[in-house]
C-alpha cells in the first residue's frame, strides 16, 4: 500500500461529481482518480447521468408568465384545462420512465454504484462488533499475550503470509486479542482493541477472490461507524462507537500497516 495515498470515501467522490467539494479538496480527489481508473470511470458515469437529467428537464428551469397560476386559489377547471394537465402529467411520466429505462440497467449492473448499506462487508463488520465488543470475559478467542500465535493461526486460515496485527497503541488503543469468524462464507479474522476510557473497536479482515475495487468507503448505523476498503482479494473494516475522526485515523494507520 502507498503510505502517502489518503483515504477517499464514496461521499468524497459524490461531492466531487456534484461539484460540491471546496476548491482546496478537489486536487486531492483528482490525484486519487488519476491513479484509480475504475473509480474515475464511475465518477464520469455519475456526471453523465446528472447531465442527462438536467438536459431532460432543462425546459422547466425558465420562468413563465403562467407560473403564478400554479399558486392561485383553486377554482373549477374547464374541460380544456383538465385535458392539458392530463397531457402534461402523461408526458412527465413518460419522461421519467424513459430516464429510468435508460439508466436503470446500468445502475443495477454496477455493484459499486449501489448504496453502501446494501453491501455485505460493512454489515458483517457491524454485526461482529455488536456481538463481541459487548463481551466482558470472552470478547476474543486468543488474547494479546499470545499475539504471535494469533497472527500465525489466523494468517494460515486466511492464506495470508506473515499476517501483521496492526499496532494502534500510538493512537491510544491496546490490542485485546482476536478471533476467527466467517466473512462471506470464508474464514475471516477480527482483532479487538480498547482504549483507557473502555471504548472498543474492531478490525476485520476477509478474503474474496471476486473483489475488484480498491476504493475507501464509510458506513454508519446509529452510533456505530465503519471505515472499510478493498485491496486486491482482501477486504478490511474498522468499526467502533467512536468519533468519525478517530475512526478515520485508525483506518489510515491500519491501511499503512497491513500488507499490500
Amino acid at each position: 500500500m502507498n503510505e502517502t495515498n489518503p483515504i477517499v470515501t464514496e461521499a468524497d467522490l459524490h461531492a466531487y461529481a456534484d461539484g460540491q467539494l471546496p476548491q482546496s479538496s478537489r486536487a486531492r480527489i483528482e490525484a486519487y482518480l488519476a491513479d484509480n481508473s475504475e473509480e474515475a470511470a464511475m465518477v464520469a458515469e455519475w456526471q453523465a447521468q446528472s447531465t442527462g437529467i438536467r438536459s431532460l428537464f432543462s425546459g422547466y428551469e425558465k420562468a413563465r408568465d403562467t407560473d403564478p397560476l400554479l399558486v392561485t386559489p383553486a377554482r373549477a377547471a374547464s374541460p380544456r384545462s383538465k385535458r392539458w394537465r392530463l397531457t402534461a402529467a402523461a408526458l412527465l411520466v413518460f419522461a421519467l420512465g424513459a430516464l429510468s429505462g435508460h439508466y436503470g440497467p446500468a445502475l443495477l449492473e454496477r455493484p459499486e454504484l449501489q448504496l453502501a448499506g446494501s453491501e455485505t462487508f460493512p454489515k458483517q463488520a457491524e454485526t461482529a462488533f455488536t456481538v463481541y465488543a459487548a463481551e466482558v470475559r470472552h470478547p476474543v478467542e486468543v488474547f494479546a499475550d499470545e499475539e504471535a500465535h494469533l497472527a500465525t493461526w489466523l494468517g494460515k486460515r486466511l492464506a495470508i503470509d506473515n499476517l501483521k496485527i496492526p499496532n494502534l497503541q500510538p493512537l491510544g488503543f491496546k490490542l485485546i486479542g482476536g478471533r476467527l469468524l466467517p466473512v462471506d462464507g470464508k474464514p475471516g479474522a477480527m482483532f479487538m482493541y480498547e482504549n483507557q476510557a473502555g471504548e472498543r473497536l474492531t478490525v476485520m479482515v476477509g478474503r474474496n477472490r471476486e473483489n475488484r475495487t480498491t476504493s475507501f468507503r464509510f458506513a454508519s448505523s446509529g452510533d456505530l461507524e465503519t471505515f472499510y476498503w478493498i485491496d486486491g482479494e482482501l477486504g478490511y473494516a474498522v468499526t467502533g462507537e467512536i468519533s468519525r475522526e478517530t475512526l478515520r485515523a485508525v483506518a489510515e494507520e491500519c491501511y499503512r500497516q497491513f500488507p499490500s
